[in-house]
């Protein structure tokens, strides 16, 4: 199977998962395989309130990004520094991650925008602050990552979805 073919399925198996567990949860969801920016699924209960969700799935330990996604980074010659937290691209915007298992174990793990960008901000930081705000080996470079390990606290935490849905009222 090509790349290109294994990785749409990837990110098609992620978004139909999480469309699956919220319907066995009692939510609607809609899925839009990649044609609206910013979220995948739109989850509704039965009173109409609606969640925006972007899923991102893996088959491995890691999901990938971007900061200048989440923050701005100015830059002084090699140096990157970290500046103001960007807005949401959507207002109240929810992340799944899915990690997807060959044998069906597949894991889901849930947090809010400003909590992953929150995430990423103090971890870029860091990084800046131990190599005196320079990127090793590419010093252009705005990549971060999200590991299995950060994730494990929010681990099946289906509650910010619930908490979305009910501050809607």
């Amino acid at each position: 199977m090509a790349s290109g073919r294994r990785t749409q399925l990837t990110k098609q198996v992620g978004e139909y998962l999480v469309a699956a567990e919220l319907c066995r949860r009692g939510f609607i969801a809609a899925t839009f395989t990649g044609n609206v920016p910013h979220y995948d699924i739109i989850a509704s209960d039965a009173c109409g309130h609606h969640a925006a969700i972007q899923v991102k799935t893996s088959r491995g330990n890691s999901w990938h990004f971007k900061v200048s996604e989440f923050v701005t980074i100015m830059r002084q010659g090699k140096r990157q520094i970290v500046g103001l937290p960007l807005r949401p691209p959507y207002p109240r915007l929810l992340y799944v991650f899915v990690r997807l298992a060959d044998d069906g174990g597949d894991q889901f793990f849930l947090l809010t925008w400003n909590h992953l960008q929150r995430m990423f901000v103090d971890d870029y930081k860091r990084y800046l602050a131990r190599h005196d705000g320079v990127r090793l080996h590419n010093p252009e470079s705005m990549h971060t990552v999200v590991r299995l390990k950060d994730l494990k606290r929010h681990h099946n935490k289906w509650t910010p979805i619930e908490r979305r849905l009910q501050a809607n009222l």
